[in-house]
């Protein structure tokens, strides 16, 4: 069953939620940064026992997975890591609706609908 928030709720989750988000969204980089020189590096350490680039990008990925889990204890749900766009369940006219907010956002602004997501996004005002 999923937590509701209301929209003051939801924006004090965001006090603890937006600097995991910032240092998901720099470690997202990081790894993408190193892309190109990952896959060679994990052909040559296969077979001879590891490789410190390697080592140094599964520690990131550690973090990030350590992070996502600390966000997802919060009740609420990432719908696009690469855009930092979660959704928090909420009650508006007794139906479950999202609060929605994207990374780089201040406080949450939009709420949509369960099946409009991010394109049917409507300003908080009519929330």
């Amino acid at each position: 069953m999923p937590q509701f928030f209301t929209l003051h709720q939801a924006n004090e989750a965001l006090r603890i939620i937006r600097p995991l988000m910032e240092e998901v969204q720099a470690i997202r980089a990081k790894i993408l940064a190193s892309q190109p020189e990952a896959w060679p590096a994990i052909e040559k350490s296969a077979g001879n026992g590891g490789n410190r680039a390697l080592s140094n990008l599964v520690q990131d990925f550690e973090r990030l997975d350590a992070l996502i889990h600390q966000i997802l204890d919060t009740g609420v749900q990432i719908k696009d890591i690469n855009l930092g766009l979660l959704d928090f369940s909420a009650i508006k006219d007794g139906r479950e609706v999202y609060l929605c907010w994207k990374y780089g956002e201040g406080d949450i602004a939009f709420w949509h609908e369960l099946e409009a997501g991010f394109a049917g996004r409507q300003p908080i005002a009519s929330f």
